[in-house]
């Protein structure tokens, strides 16, 4: 940003200028890979990796900085990843390449990428990630020094997604046809392009062992999260998908009778049908949502803190924007996006679990607070963002407040009737303990032939004070006979004798 966009910013949006500025003040870069001490794991000193990462910075919109500030030759790894899946989309998405050249490129892409000195040139011109398969002999050759590990991995998953791009792009270039149908097909060319990402993404956390060794084997959830995040791109570029005659929402949402059966997307355009398209598109934002508290789970399981950044900063920009495009009708007019600031804001607080959780609520309640009741979807996006409220509350209760100092303990909201109930149970528990431990001391004195220990009693011990009375009780007694055989067979008249004339 220039001095005139600061100035602009600080008179228009005073509190967005101080978060960039905190953010420019205070966010620090984890990791600088053209550092010398970094070579050997970034790769920096070898002009064809050195290239690899330029075509990150030109490929990527959101993804490049934080995977470069992935630790060791994991971001070298994963730039990789991205570039291979970048190429093959990038001849999945032309549409000037003739069906019967694309099928036998994407199904083969695999080995492609892996035989030295392949390059495509017959992309089209307004193809805008074209030069990174004009030059894509290069990225075979950095592909080909990666771990063998790791480099098996990223060929198998790039095996999987061409196989399934490959299908689907035959069946729109043979049938015709202009739409994804049904619902479980949108979410099958989602997994194929992005899902598969995500499990590409944690076999490769795991081979780094980074991460924990089964993370690998959590598929359901690495999918996913690709699907909230391809399904959120997918919401946001609506307008620029269908100028460019892509059309990725399911008809089975946007041509449903409640939202008036919409026969073509281009409807949703028409101001006098903005209404309608607004139920479309707050039936597409449930879709995406669905995947949350998924996410959410996956988050939780990551150790490393490069890795959770990594994951957590899409995931939190991806429910941002879902709230912008939530019954924002700018969004069937242009391509939307979050502020920098409010980006910026994201960036900084998505460092921990907790932080991550408290930005999905504070997100969904602004979605919820924005639902309307007339709309079809109102009591389905109330369930899922009540979902999201309990995910949260059962993880991160919301009674348990956190200390001001390290090393201090937790403390409990006194108002909160959960805090009665938990002290409660804790008085519950220790008294099980004790009895556990008398049980295990009576039996170790069973086995050793003693006397057992009797279980400690609660309260003033009865039975002691008893016995202790009594016994007082005997000596007080023999006490007061000795003294009256003393004075009855003492000499002279007893002291009782000389009272009772007195008297």
């Amino acid at each position: 940003m220039g001095a005139v966009a600061w100035l602009t910013l600080l008179l228009t949006h005073p509190f967005e200028f101080r978060t960039l500025l905190q953010y420019w003040l205070f966010h620090e870069q984890k990791r600088d890979i053209t550092s010398m001490k970094e070579h050997a794991t970034s790769g920096w000193d070898r002009e064809t990796m050195q290239r690899c990462w330029e075509f990150l910075d030109m490929t990527s919109r959101s993804f490049s900085a934080v995977i470069k500030e992935l630790e060791g030759d994991l971001a070298r790894t994963i730039c990789m990843f991205y570039l291979v899946l970048r190429g093959l989309d990038t001849i999945e998405d032309d549409m000037t390449i003739p069906d019967g050249v694309k099928q036998p490129i994407l199904r083969s892409f695999h080995k492609l990428t892996t035989q030295t000195g392949w390059t495509y040139n017959d992309c089209g011109e307004k193809e805008k990630d074209r030069q990174l398969l004009v030059e894509y002999d290069k990225i075979v050759e950095e592909v080909g020094l990666l771990d063998p590990e790791y480099k098996s991995i990223i060929l198998d998953i790039t095996e999987k997604m061409a196989t399934g791009m490959a299908d689907f792009a035959h069946r729109a270039a043979t049938t015709g046809a202009t739409y994804v149908e049904k619902i479980e097909d949108y979410d099958l060319y989602c997994h194929y392009v992005a899902g598969l990402v995500g499990e590409g993404l944690s076999r490769l956390f795991s081979a780094s062992k980074k991460e924990v060794a089964w993370l690998g084997h959590q598929l359901e959830i690495s999918n996913s999260m690709g699907l909230l995040l391809q399904k959120t791109n997918i919401i946001r570029d609506f307008r620029e998908d269908c100028d460019d005659k892509r059309f990725f929402w399911p008809k089975e949402i946007w041509g449903r009778p409640e939202y008036g059966g919409f026969k073509e997307m281009q409807e949703m355009y028409a101001p006098e049908n903005q209404e309608r398209a607004q139920w479309v598109q707050s039936g597409m934002i449930l879709d995406a949502m669905r995947h949350l508290t998924d996410a959410l789970d996956y988050l939780r399981l990551l150790k490393n803190q490069s890795v959770f950044t990594f994951c957590a900063i899409p995931a939190t920009m991806a429910i941002a924007t879902l709230e912008l495009c939530f019954m924002n009708p700018a969004m069937f007019q242009r391509n939307i996006k979050i502020r920098k600031a409010e980006a910026a804001s994201l960036i900084m607080r998505s460092t921990n679990p907790r932080d991550v959780a408290e930005i999905f609520r504070y997100y969904i309640r602004k979605i919820h607070a924005k639902a309307d009741p007339e709309d079809p979807n109102f009591l389905r996006i109330s369930v899922v963002c009540g979902q999201v409220e309990r995910w949260y509350e059962h993880n991160f209760p919301s009674f348990v407040q956190l200390p001001s100092s390290a090393g201090s303990p937790p403390s409990f909201d006194p108002k909160d009737a959960r805090t009665t109930i938990l002290q409660k149970e804790s008085k519950i528990d220790q008294t099980i303990s004790q009895r556990k431990i008398v049980a295990k001391i009576q039996e170790r004195a069973g086995r050793a032939g003693e006397n057992k220990v009797p279980e400690p009693q609660q309260g003033v011990p009865w039975e002691l004070v008893g016995v202790v009375g009594a016994v007082f009780f005997i000596i007080l007694l023999s006490v007061l006979g000795v003294v009256w055989l003393v004075f009855m067979f003492s000499e002279g008249e007893s002291p009782l004798a000389a009272w009772s004339k007195g008297a």
